[in-house]
């Protein structure tokens, strides 16, 4: 699960694990003082496993963000996300504490810094994410292509990822897991209204003005979703639009002959 500025809430993390992924919850959602009684309610939400994100800002104040890291390890979170800038300091307390950081990154120097700063797996963000854009990104698939020959720790794929083929492809072209965003905000959990919901159904992502606002080329947030809303028709359960994605997957790769009873990209 991404990890959301305002929307990456308990009650919505808590459904994305109870639908079978890992549900992400942001601290920053969150006042210091708040969030152990939201990690709490997460317990007693899902008994699925869950992690933290930390969304480090430039000019952020580096003891705040290691105040919310206090929390999620005191509590027994053993995953913790980073997103945004890069946050070595964190990644080290992490550690330090037994735990798994997963930061996200845009840009292959990002992740090879990431990986050398000792990342357990990293997030590569495909310049069809949505939210905060590098005008250097690569697409999703050059960053998972590339990634896969470069780093040496499992990569997470994000960017324009909503439907089975999607999600098969990720792996084909190197993902050990995938992350998704845009797509979850239109399901029934998801705290965003309702019209905002239908209005995201409806993007046709295939016109010029849309094209522009996504690939603006320019260090910033984005005016529009990721492009994962065109595979979404209607509002559903999380948990329905999870199993649809594994169960048209299962379909597919029966199609193509595959066989067996599991499917796996860890190397034997």
């Amino acid at each position: 699960m991404a990890a959301f500025a305002r929307h990456g809430r308990t009650e919505f993390a808590a459904a994305y694990s109870n639908a079978g992924g890992l549900g992400i919850t942001t601290a920053m959602s969150y006042d210091v003082k708040d969030f152990k009684k939201n990690l709490d309610k997460m317990e007693e939400l899902t008994s699925n496993p869950f992690g933290v994100n930390i969304t480090v800002n430039a000019d952020g104040d580096k003891e705040v963000y290691l105040k919310y890291l206090e929390v999620a390890i005191n509590a027994g979170v053993n995953i913790i996300t980073t997103s945004a800038y890069q946050a070595p300091y964190i990644g080290e307390r992490i550690h330090e504490a037994g735990c798994l950081w997963f930061p996200k990154c845009p840009l292959m120097r990002h992740a090879i810094s990431a990986q050398e700063a000792g990342a357990d797996a990293i997030t590569l963000m495909g310049m069809e994410s949505a939210g905060n854009k590098n005008p250097f990104q690569h697409t999703t698939l050059i960053n998972l292509t590339m990634g896969k020959r470069i780093l040496k720790v499992p990569i997470i794929a994000a960017g324009g990822l909503g439907d089975a083929r999607g999600f098969l492809g990720a792996l084909a072209m190197g993902a050990d897991a995938v992350c998704l965003g845009t797509a979850i905000l239109i399901t029934e959990e998801s705290p965003v209204s309702k019209e905002r919901k239908e209005e995201r159904i409806t993007t046709d992502i295939f016109t010029e003005e849309y094209h522009q606002s996504l690939y603006h080329r320019r260090f910033g947030g984005t005016r529009v979703p990721s492009p994962s809303v065109g595979f979404q028709s209607k509002i559903v359960p999380l948990k329905n639009m999870i199993e649809n994605i594994i169960q048209e997957a299962e379909l597919i790769l029966k199609s193509w002959g595959f066989d067996k009873e599991e499917f796996s990209t860890l190397p034997s």
